[in-house]
Formats: structure tokens, C-alpha cells, sequence
């Protein structure tokens, strides 16, 4: 039998140890099986972006939401005990303690004390998002050199859309403590919105109406958004979840096959709205956090 140093013997020892410790962490395990074991009630909360609109399959017209959301990809990879998904299309931060429409009661009404997991997306319709992107729309078709949607917005001096933006900043912080509320054990992971236009600020006219002095504006008003709920996130005890950072490049200017959101025209979802792939990249951000 071979004589093993004592300083050998300690630093194997060091090493068993710190092996245990990592698995019994998690640390040495698989990420996925670490997880699943993590998660026991997981919920859903938000709008048309989390609930997948119109997305092959829907599976609740009224809501439009798919089974191949974001919340729906999250569940299959975390298979906890229980889930539940009350995204649903037009969803403010006001439906998460009122009805929406006859099958969508608030959506805080799936959040128990038991539930460990909530992902929340919301703010777009606060902000008047539809209304947005169709004046956008519509003035840059008669105006497309220039930046018209840009100018209704702030002919007055000041920018509406900032200002409505940093007034929805406290309806976001009272969405995160009323979840937190409602379950007191969960974690909370807040998502921002992927992008719709190409981050170099530039357009694609053929594909959609956005003006070329526009598009940066949208550009930059999006990403006041995804600030402001990053913020309000930290600020509340919730995690961010950027879903932006990866998505550029896959923006409604790209082609089928590369964009991860649609144009005006289109049958794979909701117009600038998340087709199937980018509903596969947001869920894929939200399990990066989540694990």
C-alpha cells in the first residue's frame, strides 16, 4: 500500500468536501434537474407578449394565449407540482385586481401563499402601446423622410410618451408588491419587452410605415420603457429579466426564419408582436434567471 502525505490526504479531503457541498447546492448538478426541484407553484402574469397572441396554437381566444407562449415553455422545462397562466392580450396593470372580460378575472387571483414562482409582463398597454404603433403607422405612410409620429408627440415641448412612461412607473411598483403580497415566498421575475424595430434605429419601409426620423425615437421610447420597469423591478425586491439584449437582430425588418417578432402583415402572431421563436428566446431569458 502506497504512504499518502498528510498534506495530500487533507487537500483530497478539502476536495470531497467541496464537491458535496457544490451538489448539495446545486452546483454540481444538472441546471435543469436543480431547478425542477426548485419550483413548486409556478404563475404567470401579463399581456399579449407573455400570453403568445395568436401564436399557433391558441388555446384561449379570448385571451389570446398560446401553448407555445413563453409561460407555457417555462413550465415544461421547470415541471413544477403546479401551474397556472392567466396571461392574457390588452392586460394592464389595472387587471391584476380587475376583471378583464368575462373569462379573465384579475390575474392576481392565481397567486396563493404557496406559490414559489411568478413571471410578470406587463406596462406595453399602460403606456398605450396599439394606439402607438397605429399612429406611427398611419402618419408615417404620408410622411415617410420624416418624423411625424416623433412630432405629434412632442409639439408641445415636452414628450408625452416619457411623461406617460414615468407615470406608469408606480402602477409597476404596485403590480411587484402585490404579488409579493399575495405570495410572500415567490420569486418574482419581471420581464422587459424584446425588441420590435432595429436597434441602429433604422426602418424598413417596404415591410412597415414607421418613418425613417421615427424609427429611433420608437427606438429609444422602448427602451425608456424597459428602464423604468428594470428599475421599479430592483426597486420592489423583483428580478429583471432582459429580453431585449438578445433579440437585436431579430427584429420585424428581418426575414422569415431570422425575426423573432412580426410585422403588420403577417400569420405567425400578433402584428410586432412575438411569433413562436421569439416567444422560444423570452422563455429562454426567464429560465437563465430562474435557474
Amino acid at each position: 500500500m502506497r504512504t499518502v502525505s498528510k498534506g495530500r490526504r487533507t487537500g483530497t479531503l478539502l476536495a470531497a468536501t467541496t464537491a458535496a457541498l457544490a451538489t448539495m447546492a446545486g452546483l454540481g448538478a444538472n441546471p435543469a434537474q436543480a431547478a425542477d426541484t426548485a419550483i413548486d407553484r409556478y404563475v404567470a402574469l401579463g399581456d399579449s407578449y407573455a400570453s403568445g397572441a395568436r401564436v399557433p396554437d391558441q388555446v384561449d381566444s379570448a385571451c389570446t394565449r398560446s401553448n407555445r407562449n413563453y409561460p407555457a415553455l417555462v413550465n415544461a422545462a421547470l415541471a413544477p407540482t403546479g401551474h397556472q397562466d392567466v396571461t392574457c392580450g390588452g392586460a394592464t396593470t389595472v387587471h391584476m385586481t380587475s376583471a378583464q372580460n368575462a373569462s379573465a378575472p384579475p390575474q392576481f387571483n392565481a397567486l396563493s401563499s404557496d406559490t414559489d414562482l411568478v413571471t410578470l409582463t406587463i406596462g406595453g398597454n399602460d403606456i398605450g402601446f396599439a394606439n402607438i404603433i397605429l399612429r406611427c403607422v398611419s402618419l408615417g405612410a404620408f410622411n415617410p423622410a420624416g418624423s411625424p409620429c416623433k412630432s405629434s408627440y412632442t409639439w408641445t415641448g415636452t414628450d408625452r410618451l416619457t411623461a406617460t412612461i414615468n407615470a406608469t412607473a408606480p402602477k409597476i411598483a404596485a403590480a411587484v408588491d402585490g404579488i409579493r403580497q399575495r405570495a410572500p415566498q415567490a420569486r418574482i421575475l419581471v420581464t422587459g419587452y424584446p425588441a420590435i424595430l432595429p436597434d441602429d434605429g433604422s426602418n424598413c419601409p417596404s415591410v412597415v410605415s414607421i418613418a425613417k426620423g421615427d424609427a429611433p425615437w420608437l427606438r429609444d421610447t422602448h427602451k425608456r420603457l424597459n428602464t423604468m420597469i428594470a428599475a421599479q423591478a430592483a426597486a420592489h425586491g423583483a428580478q429583471y429579466v432582459d429580453t431585449y439584449t438578445k433579440s437585436i437582430g431579430h427584429d420585424i425588418c428581418k426575414p422569415v426564419g431570422t425575426r423573432w417578432m412580426e410585422p403588420l402583415v403577417t400569420s405567425a402572431a400578433a402584428p410586432f408582436h412575438p411569433n413562436a421563436a421569439g416567444e422560444r428566446a423570452m422563455a429562454d431569458r426567464v429560465l437563465a434567471a430562474a435557474r
